[in-house]
């Protein structure tokens, strides 16, 4: 066997130069699309096969594993290309060809990850190699592909691999196929103006019309939140509801139980008694029974929180009509676009680019700007989410790889009469996203693998629900918001009344996502458990109400089924739904303790403690950052201890239908014309460029609306590129 290179042991004593090169690009045609997958399988596979037919003499670090860590970027930042669309485009036949070059792409990565004998050379080599003559990362990155060999059973008798081959390429096509049912859903209801009684005239000025002039509202959430929070009409209410748990039954319920089943097997395959023991194994807290105990006991403390118990759950019903609306001045250099920027707690990195995606087609660019990818439109990626789509890390040459994020959004539509207006809480979405954003540019990793968002996945969300803290503080709101007419600022006394609805229904809020998480768990652990009854019993059990009440609250709607909507069962965040509550104990930690006490917009916090969360936990790849960083770990009481306090109750994780019920009244001020506009300027990509890079949603506080990240360790070919619902986070 060859020696590894000296460059593989070699610390680097400076920063690598990083390349403000943009390689994405969006012009492509569907015939492109498919040729350029064809071409795209066979350049990697052609990787793999040297590395693969090497005499084990002859395996190095260079031809081994740095050859496998190049051709993951390449192979990344082309997948992108090819399979983004398929989120974001407005025509029809190129995310279809998208989606397809996705499939074919998904079980090319099943075929890569169970190469045998490229794992067998990764083994050969680190037997070999001597473990101080690799950089730590490198070190890290080698031990990483062997434990990814032995979870795809690499080590087990070829009629098993075979088996989970077979497996593995049906998880993949079912996913994409459960997501792009729901992003293609076209499902609206009709009402007239009365029936929608208690929304604002400018969202029902923005609604289409049918021919005989009802008003169009969709299932999409610009459409579906402010509906259930402020129409007080109940009937309309329950219908909209209704048809939302409908959405894609049939299809999807078929969908899930197949995926259900062949996680199982796949999992007893490789020596795991369940699918989510498999799956937790990587994550923080390791084991299905920490995960049980942990929501088990976060349930109990949030039960006796305000609003567990005796509040009114009618959507819209009395102090439930809540609005807050808030319009800010349209105009370059105003709003959110600007606002933003002045009260993160850091600049962004010299060198990155991210923005919203503009419409894609022949010649078009990913360009920063409000622009159609920010609002709902028919086919378009129905939720938030961060895109990766060219991951920060060092290139082949040794050059860094500038990285790329776009971020993708279903924001309030303009009117004739005014702008794109956000409710504060589409700009605490806003902010959510912009963390996953801030965790991708941030990366200083060396290989794709630990890049950006590549966490624990019971960590990932902790970045972005800490940036969601500024959307509640004074200094913040106001520096953001104004009036999109007179410019004039939002009056105190409203802004107070905004920032104490923070804690309103915190316990029912906490409740609904333990009933998220424990459906998750129990789909992953029980054998033959179904989707629609675990999520009825659950329902009543811990939250006392029907999974979805009828025209009493004692009653339930038959045949909806919230599962087959639960994007998330099928989006990466199978056995992994609890992480959203699991995370918040750590976002909760960074803020309070490095931020808060600071003040947010103090010089002092845009100092140190901003660069010690860009290096310590944004600039990380793969490994339990947050406990290198001296939090407590899943043993620790302060894990569920520290959940039920009204910190944390603004988790974006899952289709909750719980309404938040601040004090405000619904035709207070918040309608009259103060807030945050859609004007959002991220920092321009390089002229020559096409594009962006992925992150991944689907979690909210209300009913449906979701947020996740869309991309999971092991992001190259060799670890088993997952279906496009799992490689993006919201």
């Amino acid at each position: 066997m060859k020696p590894p290179a000296a460059c593989a042991g070699d610390a680097l004593d400076v920063a690598a130069p990083c390349s403000a090169v943009n390689y994405l690009r969006w012009d492509l045609s569907a015939q492109q699309i498919g040729e350029l997958t064809t071409e795209l399988i066979e350049e990697t596979k052609r990787v793999y096969d040297r590395v693969g037919s090497q005499e084990l003499q002859d395996v190095s670090y260079e031809n081994t594993l740095k050859a496998l860590a190049d051709v993951e970027v390449s192979y990344t930042v082309q997948r992108n290309i090819l399979d983004f669309p398929q989120h974001v485009s407005p025509s029809k036949d190129i995310r279809t060809a998208s989606t397809e070059a996705d499939k074919k792409l998904s079980e090319f990565d099943v075929e890569m990850s169970m190469r045998r004998d490229v794992y067998q050379r990764i083994v050969w080599l680190q037997e070999k190699v001597q473990s101080d003559s690799l950089r730590p990362e490198a070190s890290r990155y080698l031990e990483r592909l062997i434990s990814l060999g032995r979870r795809n059973g690499l080590h087990l008798p070829e009629e098993t691999q075979e088996k989970i081959k077979s497996i593995k390429k049906k998880l993949s096509l079912l996913c994409i196929d459960f997501n792009k049912n729901l992003n293609e859903d076209t499902t609206f209801l009709p009402f007239t103006r009365e029936e929608l009684g208690g929304l604002p005239e400018d969202f029902l000025n923005s609604l289409e019309k049918t021919e005989d002039e009802k008003l169009k509202v969709t299932l999409k959430y610009p459409h579906y939140f402010p509906l259930l929070k402020k129409c007080h009409v109940p009937e309309t209410r329950r219908k909209v509801e209704e048809a939302f748990n409908c959405r894609c039954k049939r299809e999807n319920c078929a969908i899930l139980g197949e995926l259900v089943s062949l996680r199982a097997q796949k999992s007893r395959l490789l020596g795991f008694s369940t699918h989510a023991d498999y799956v937790l194994e990587m994550n923080m807290a390791k084991t299905s029974q920490v995960v049980a105990t942990f929501l088990g006991g976060h349930a109990r403390a949030a039960g006796h929180l305000p609003g567990a118990a005796g509040a009114d759950l009618r959507p819209g019903g009395g102090r439930h009509r809540v609005a807050r609306r808030c319009d800010a001045l349209h105009g370059p250099g105003h709003g959110l676009g600007q606002g933003h920027r002045q009260v993160l707690p850091g600049p962004l990195p010299s060198v990155c680019a991210w923005g919203n995606v503009s419409a894609m087609g022949r010649g078009s660019s990913a360009e920063a700007g409000p622009h159609p990818a920010s609002l709902p439109r028919e086919g378009k990626y129905g939720h938030a989410a961060c895109f990766g789509l060219q991951p920060g890390c060092l290139r082949q040459d040794g050059s860094r790889q500038i990285a790329i994020a776009a971020m993708v959004a279903n924001f309030t539509k303009p009117t004739p009469d005014a702008p794109s207006l956000l409710q504060h809480d589409e700009v605490e979405t806003y902010f959510h996203e912009f963390g996953h954003v801030m965790h991708q540019l941030c990366s200083q990793a060396e290989f794709a693998m630990f890049s950006g968002t590549h966490v624990e996945r019971d960590f990932v969300e902790a970045p972005s629900q800490m940036l969601e803290n500024w959307v509640w503080e004074v200094e913040p709101l106001l520096r953001m918001s104004q009036h999109y007419r007179t410019g004039s600022a939002v009056p105190q006394e409203l802004l107070d009344k905004l920032i104490k609805s923070r804690q309103a229904n915190t316990g029912l809020f906490n409740l609904r996502q333990i009933v998220l998480a424990k459906v998750d768990q129990a789909l992953h652990t029980q054998t033959a458990a179904d989707p629609a009854e675990e999520y009825a019993r659950l329902s009543q059990e811990i939250l006392g109400v029907p999974a979805t009440p009828g025209r009493s609250l004692s009653t339930c709607v038959p045949g909806t089924n919230m599962p087959a909507t639960f994007g998330h069962l099928a989006g990466g965040y199978d056995a992994q739904y609890y992480g959203y509550l699991w995370s918040e104990v750590y976002s909760a930690d960074m803020f309070h303790t490095r931020f808060k006490q600071e003040g947010v917009l103090s010089g002092k916090v845009r100092g140190r403690p901003a660069a010690q969360t860009k290096t310590a936990v944004l600039g990380l790849g793969l490994d339990a950052c947050a406990t290198r960083l001296g939090l407590p770990g899943p043993e620790d009481p302060a894990l569920v201890l520290l959940l039920p306090c009204p910190l944390f109750s603004h988790s974006r994780g899952g289709h909750t239908h719980t309404p938040r019920s601040p004090p405000l009244d619904a035709a207070g001020p918040w309608s009259q014309g103060w807030g945050y506009s859609t004007l959002l300027q991220p920092r321009p990509l390089s002229a020559g460029g096409h594009g962006l890079q992925k992150l991944h949603p689907e979690a909210r506080r209300l009913p449906g609306r979701q947020r996740h990240v869309k991309a999971l360790p092991g992001s190259g070919p060799q670890a088993g590129r997952l279906p496009p619902e799992q490689r993006a986070a919201g």
